[in-house]
């Protein structure tokens, strides 16, 4: 049984995901155990993590009370960096715990399908899946070490310690929970290739000469291997459609706040103001801004690629049974796969959040949204130092402001 959790060489969904089961049950998120192949909450570690969670929500709220509180102190850029990381984590952390139970059966349903796939390739979404969770988790945990040694406002007293330890468990808990959302995909991506796999099969049995004769005496077993297929894709839908009502505010909260980090960090370190605006890098902070920007990048390109690979293959279902059409003069086969292909039709099989497509458009959407963003704080910095009576020269203003309406038209 033991052989079973090796790294890198699953044979199954519990230890493809073992990895990541682990990372979120130390975090609170994986209140279940597993009885031969089945998920089951656990009583004890449920009010254990409902009492963490409880606790964690409170000093979250004090945090974001403590910032609004220090406005003055703080600066209307710093405030809200601080109230839309906290507010985002704690909000991700809670609807993490909600929604447990309903996390709970899409890992059962994906247990099931996810069944019927050969150990190959399992053995092939390990080597991606396990490097991800593993080695993400250290770089996380590097980048985060990084970040408050550098930085001066961390002092060695009992509330500076707090903040650090609740805010290393925010940012972790929502990292694993980005994590497991993205192996849900590519499992379902597997499954979906699995099925295009046993469709285009169906369409060589088909147009082989030397098995037509054969083909029509077993017709009914075709129109049952076409049946069973028909039911696998409409399992694998349901999967893909419980799989977005679950994650979907999870996911909004993390495009948000990697949104508004990713611009906060470029202003912070990118942006001064000495005599007039310029733009610098501090060379003491280079290495935290760069592993910072190059984390939120690879966060966010891999959910994009997780969800844009996994709608692709599901979309070649489609293609691969019209080419079985096309190959085929029965009329019993040909309305059973019109229905197989109105089914397809009807499914979609896109992974999104609300309405919120996750894509390359949206990596686009948010590069653009950065870019405004930051002149608009850009504009900010500029009218607060001319309110103090610092010279700005119109031409500046004036420039920096054309730059920004041509960016927003483009």
């Amino acid at each position: 049984m033991w052989k079973r959790y090796w790294l890198f060489r699953a044979t199954d969904f519990q230890s493809l995901m073992y990895p990541c089961f682990t990372f979120c049950r130390i975090l609170g998120i994986f209140p279940y155990k597993i009885n031969a192949s089945t998920f089951e909450i656990s009583k004890r570690y449920l009010i254990l993590f409902t009492m963490v969670i409880c606790a964690c929500g409170i000093f979250d709220v004090l945090i974001i009370y403590e910032s609004i509180s220090e406005f003055n102190l703080l600066g209307i850029t710093k405030t809200l960096e601080i109230v839309s990381y906290y507010a985002c984590n704690g909000f991700v952390m809670i609807i993490t715990h909600i929604l447990s139970g309903p996390r709970m059966r899409l890992l059962q349903t994906i247990l099931k399908i996810s069944s019927k796939l050969p150990p190959e390739s399992y053995q092939k979404l390990s080597i991606l899946i396990h490097v991800k969770d593993i080695f993400g988790t250290i770089f996380l945990a590097v980048q985060m070490n990084i970040y408050y040694l550098r930085n001066d406002f961390f002092e060695l007293n009992y509330k500076a310690i707090l903040v650090v330890i609740f805010t290393t468990y925010l940012t972790l808990l929502e990292f694993e929970i980005n994590m497991l959302y993205i192996n849900c995909v590519c499992v379902l991506k597997a499954c979906f290739k699995r099925l295009n796999e046993n469709v285009a099969y169906l369409q060589r049995l088909v147009i082989k000469p030397c098995v037509i004769c054969h083909v029509q005496r077993n017709q009914f077993l075709l129109l049952t291997q076409l049946n069973i297929l028909q039911k696998q894709h409409l399992m694998i839908s349901n999967a893909v459609q419980m799989l977005n009502l679950i994650f979907s505010l999870q996911l909004h909260a993390t495009i948000v706040m990697t949104f508004f980090d990713i611009i906060f960090e470029i202003y912070y370190y990118v942006v001064r103001w000495q005599n007039g605006l310029y733009f610098t890098f501090d060379m003491h902070f280079l290495d935290v801004f760069l592993i910072s920007i190059t984390f939120y990048i690879l966060k966010v390109t891999l959910i994009t690629w997780a969800c844009e690979t996994g709608k692709n293959q599901a979309q070649k279902i489609g293609t691969t049974i019209h080419d079985v059409l096309n190959s085929t003069n029965n009329e019993l086969i040909k309305n059973k796969l019109q229905q197989f292909s109105l089914q397809i039709l009807h499914c979609k099989n896109i992974f999104l959040t609300k309405g919120l497509t996750i894509n390359a458009t949206l990596l686009t959407a948010m590069v653009g949204g950065i870019m405004t963003y930051m002149l608009i704080l850009i504009q900010f910095l500029i009218a607060s130092h001319s309110c103090d009576g610092t010279s700005i020269t119109n031409n500046s203003s004036v420039l920096i402001l054309f730059r920004y309406r041509n960016l927003t038209q483009f």
